[in-house]
């Protein structure tokens, strides 16, 4: 099976192009939106979809992101639905690669071989757990290898350069830069010190880096573009589609150009 993520990574390597990633909440504000949102993505110009699947207790999400799982939850998703909906979309055609966001204790539920297997089986192309490190669960990790699903892995500001030296090593298709300390929401100015942590990331790998947090003005992702290899919008996409679904599609439209040039 393609992996969509392995040829979009490979691709914009050869056109020296920045990647852009849209996070989206599976469900919110409900399935259809989330539908439609996806297939907008895609017409956008985004690289990468990062489909959430919302979970009581996030702990790396920030307010705007809970806000979207409490009501996405009030419907009861599955992961199996979430798996049918990528699935219904790619006979479709779509052909933007598609990672899987999630928390573990939803995985453990459904079965940590059966995961792998029906994610790849749906189209899915990688996942993101954050809160399962790569020295946990081996035997899931070496199930998502086996299925070729690729695990991708944050690596933190605080982290430390030995542990992150080993996270660029075993992550997949790209690295995962949280750009602030904290959890995820929209901020008005870049950090600081980012530049410099991000040099020495670049240094340790030439997988593509991405940064994400706090991205939310075209301005930043334009100035994230010239330190990193691409970003990913989550919470800011999703304030916009608090106020509407084309709100929505317009702000992803803005962040599209801003990233590509």
């Amino acid at each position: 099976m393609i992996n969509h993520l392995t040829n979009k990574i490979n691709e914009a390597g050869r056109k020296k192009r920045k990647l852009f990633c849209v996070f989206l909440t599976f469900g919110y504000p409900n399935v259809k939106a989330t539908e439609r949102l996806i297939l907008s993505c895609e017409k956008a110009g985004v690289d990468i979809l990062e489909l959430g699947f919302p979970f009581s207790d996030p702990l790396a999400d920030g307010p705007t992101i809970q806000y979207s799982s409490e009501q996405a939850l009030k419907r009861h998703p599955s992961i199996r639905e979430a798996f049918r909906m990528i699935q219904r979309l790619r006979t479709k055609g779509l052909r933007m690669p598609v990672v899987f966001f999630g928390y573990f204790n939803p995985i453990l539920a459904y079965g940590l071989k059966d995961f792998p297997r029906d994610a790849r089986a749906a189209g899915i192309d990688g996942l993101i757990v954050p809160d399962l490190t790569p020295e946990e669960e081996q035997g899931f990790q070496s199930e998502c290898r086996r299925r070729k699903l690729s695990r991708i892995f944050l690596v933190a500001p605080t982290t430390p350069d030995v542990r992150a030296r080993k996270i660029v090593q075993r992550s997949q298709g790209f690295i995962y830069y949280v750009s602030l300390r904290g959890v995820t929401g929209t901020r008005k100015v870049l950090p600081a010190d980012l530049k410099a942590h991000l040099v020495k990331i670049k240094r340790m790998s030439k997988k593509p880096v991405l940064v994400g947090f706090g991205v939310s003005k075209p301005d930043q992702a334009r100035e994230l573009c010239g330190m990193a290899d691409g970003v990913i919008v989550g919470s800011a996409v999703i304030e916009h589609l608090k106020r509407g679904i084309g709100c929505a599609e317009r702000f992803i439209e803005t962040m599209s150009r801003a990233v590509h040039g």
